[in-house]
């Protein structure tokens, strides 16, 4: 470690394969050029990488199903133990992502009035807080702990504004999108421009329900036109989803890959992206996408698919059909018959496909990591 750099951690519950861990991972990269830094995690579930000269701290070895009660012994003592680790290494800055570890950097911010503490949502509030036990703490304890903090950023100006509006959240609040690595590879334009029978579309998400891949599937069965369509990721509905291609007599269009290392690889194998999301933080499968040069359809969710595809500017859609914005195809949350009039439409206009892959190209630099660590360096040193 480095006298000459101030000592800095970055707090969340796991470095798994979500998107926020995703941006986390990425971050560190350039943040271990400027300070010293030191990712504390609750659980040992890391799937991206770690760079080298980043500190690992781990508070417990695994997210084991647990009872409620011990679930909230694990919590209580997961406060204890990152106050002590902050004192204890006379940490400067403290950046936390996610509610609960930001929670938990009110209570460093209370008790560590020298630490600046800077918390991240990377989630639309209302929309994360659908259960009433979530919804009491978040209503309670959002105001309280979350205004003891210095700072605030998120991926989208929609839940700066949700914040501010349902949960009495008054501190600073930025908008620092999420970075992302330009892919060496991206799709090339021979593939995209094919005039073909069968279309190759792809997702990457959880199979959850928030995710709503169903959606995609019932698209393709409403088409007359070929499609192959290729989910990656695993989670809790995938038997749900098998049952249902088996039900709808799609074994031979839809494919659940699972989880895979190199989302990349896949992307530039296809001619067109689908995000099928109810809700979204800042939608990473989206933007990787574009970045891959893959046209892109998303459903016009809260928050983030109007920010990338049609510069937030507002649209209206009607039910059962799509809308051609600047940089993507945007659709009606859950409205597969519209997705599938978008499908068809990328379907038998190669030459949109190619439109559209050059826009994704040119849309995605914005978000490159070096222009948003820029953005992220200026504002935590503010």
């Amino acid at each position: 470690m480095s006298p000459n750099k101030k000592n800095i951690t970055i707090l969340s519950i796991t470095l798994g394969s979500g998107g926020a861990e995703k941006v986390i991972s990425l971050l560190l990269k350039e943040l271990k050029k400027d300070y010293n830094v030191t990712l504390v995690i609750f659980y040992r579930d890391i799937h991206f990488p770690i760079p080298e000269d980043v500190n690992l701290k781990v508070f417990s070895s695994s997210k084991s199903i647990r009872p409620f009660l011990l679930k909230v012994y694990d919590s209580v003592r997961f406060v204890f133990k990152y106050l002590r680790f902050v004192r204890k290494n006379n940490i400067d800055i403290s950046i936390s992502f996610l509610a609960f570890p930001n929670l938990i950097n009110g209570f460093v911010s209370m008790f560590n009035s020298h630490v600046k503490t800077i918390i991240s949502e990377r989630g639309y509030p209302s929309d994360n807080t659908t259960s009433k036990t979530s919804h009491l703490i978040s209503k309670v304890f959002y105001p309280i702990l979350y205004n003891k903090c210095d700072k605030l950023f998120s991926n989208s100006i929609h839940i700066n504004n949700d914040l501010k509006d349902n949960f009495g959240v008054r501190i600073p609040m930025e908008v620092i999108y999420n970075p992302i690595e330009m892919p060496d590879k991206t799709v090339e334009s021979s593939l995209l421009t094919k005039v073909t029978d069968k279309l190759e579309i792809i997702t990457a998400g959880s199979l959850i329900i928030r995710k709503n891949q169903i959606m995609v599937i019932r698209a393709i069965k409403e088409s007359n036109l070929n499609y192959n369509f290729l989910i990656l990721g695993g989670g809790e509905l995938e038997n749900y989803l098998n049952d249902q291609i088996s039900t709808l007599d799609l074994v031979d269009s839809v494919t659940l890959k699972g989880v895979v290392k190199d989302v990349n690889s896949y992307f530039v194998k296809s001619q067109c992206f689908i995000l099928s999301s109810f809700t979204e933080g800042f939608p990473n499968a989206l933007l990787e996408a574009m970045a891959s040069g893959l046209p892109c359809i998303s459903t016009n969710c809260l928050s983030g698919p109007l920010e990338l595809l049609n510069e937030n500017e507002p649209i209206s859609i009607e039910n059962g059909d799509f809308y051609v914005g600047k940089y993507g195809v945007l659709v009606n949350n859950d409205d597969h018959i519209g997705l599938s009039k978008a499908l068809d439409y990328l379907h038998n206009n190669p030459q949109e496909r190619e439109r559209f892959s050059q826009l994704s190209l040119k849309r995605s630099k914005t978000y490159s990591l070096e222009q948003v660590y820029a953005k992220f360096k200026h504002f935590i040193q503010d």
